[in-house]
């Protein structure tokens, strides 16, 4: 499932707007002790965006590389903005950038995914968040991850995945590595609680 799947919400599945906590099994190395904020879920499949993995790169090494504005950013950008989340949102379309923001920001692209978060992949939320006129809280993710249709339903019933419903903190805060734990805490888990068995009571 793609992200044109977002524009037609008709269908929603129990997945949408939820977060998938990868169980300590899941060795894939995009996934493994991932956090997952699924925006779209149905019978066609699901797409969502890893929310736990920092990428190399930089908000002002992303701004320059679009060139937005001409010349180095990092000398008028503040701190806020010079340390601005740039996270890697999953396998697909890895060279393709995403904001998922808070919803007091919307542009003609942005597409509502619950009733506080929106997703726009459009220059124009890069250029207001340079300016300082973007929303009040948002992470710029490359690439985002999809399922097809029954797969993400297999992998959770062969114990691959927890889910619950999300918190804002953990979807937009820049403390990355404890978003795997702080996510468990949110159902009552720790990471050692967890086993690699597929177990049904």
């Amino acid at each position: 499932m793609g992200i044109s799947a977002l524009r037609d919400k008709r269908e929603r599945g129990f997945l949408d707007g939820q977060f998938l906590i990868a169980m300590p099994g899941v060795q894939d190395g995009n996934f493994a002790r991932s956090v997952v904020y699924i925006c779209a879920h149905s019978a066609a499949g699901a797409m969502g965006f890893i929310i736990n993995r920092q990428q190399d790169l930089s908000f002002p090494d992303v701004l320059e590389h679009l060139k937005i504005v001409d010349g180095p950013y990092s000398g008028f950008l503040s701190e806020e903005m010079r340390n601005f989340p740039v996270l890697y949102g999953g396998p697909v379309e890895t060279g393709r950038g995403f904001v998922l923001h808070s919803d007091d920001f919307s542009s003609e692209s942005s597409i509502p995914v619950s009733d506080e978060i929106s997703l726009t992949a459009t220059l124009d939320i890069l250029r207001a968040i340079a300016e300082g006129r973007g929303p009040k809280r948002a992470s710029l993710l490359l690439g985002y991850a999809g399922w097809g249709a029954g797969q993400l339903e297999a992998e959770i019933s062969n114990n691959g995945w927890l889910n619950c419903a999300p918190q804002d903190d953990i979807i937009f805060d820049s403390s990355v590595d404890t978003k795997y734990e702080r996510a468990l805490a949110l159902m009552g888990v720790s990471p050692e609680m967890l086993s690699t068995e597929a177990g049904h009571a």
